[in-house]
């Protein structure tokens, strides 16, 4: 084979790489890249009025989804954080906010709140303790608006924590400030004898043999 004969064959074997891939570029779409979309109020021939923006369905009444309720959602009456409950402060509720504190709170406050959790111990920054002075004064609203907007370095918990258990997660947190300053005169009458009962012995060890 000549030089010319060489250099013929490769030119028609280029032109022909270029036509197949002139082709297979020219059959690749976007579509599922580049999907169809129309911009905020932007003009469309596809519907009779000329809007792509659809108006709300007549009469309709959004319900569920308002949270107009800032004394539940918030803890907050007229703006003000409040110290009053939405709901009874039962047993029931705070079972199930010492539950929900321990699922979601105790890792950086600590079971007892005093920010000493497994997180902290294990060298993030440690959240304030519930017993200073300043958090035990705070309304219980307070506890509340910082599940529901987050403060600091804590995120919120809206995503995760329905509002009663929010609520249910503060009268926990009331719980445990109230126990770490209790006196015996805050126990009930009837329930001081079993303070003076002695603690049962734990079964001794058997013997190794």
């Amino acid at each position: 084979m000549g030089v010319g004969d060489w250099t013929v064959g490769s030119s028609t074997a280029t032109r022909l790489v270029i036509v197949v891939l002139s082709v297979a570029c020219g059959a690749c779409r976007q579509d599922m890249h580049d999907a169809p979309r129309y911009d905020p109020l932007e003009a469309s021939a596809f519907f009779a009025d000329g809007r792509s923006a659809r108006g709300l369905v007549a009469n309709a009444v959004a319900r569920g989804t308002l949270r107009e309720d800032e004394h539940l959602y918030q803890g907050t009456i007229d703006g003000q954080l409040t110290d009053m409950f939405p709901m009874p402060v039962t047993a029931e509720l705070m079972a199930r906010g010492r539950e929900r504190f321990n699922v979601f709170c105790s890792p950086c406050h600590g079971r007892t709140g005093q920010g000493n959790g497994m997180v902290v111990q294990r060298g993030f920054r440690a959240p304030p303790s519930f017993h200073q002075e300043r958090l035990r004064s705070a309304p219980v609203g307070y506890y509340v608006n910082v599940e529901t907007n987050g403060f600091g370095a804590m995120s919120d918990y809206s995503a995760q924590v329905p509002p009663e258990d929010r609520w249910a997660i503060a009268a926990y947190i009331r719980a445990l400030q109230f126990s770490q300053r209790a006196t015996v005169g805050d126990v009930p009458p009837d329930r001081r004898p079993e303070l003076d009962r002695a603690p049962e012995a734990a079964p001794a060890a058997p013997e190794a043999r």
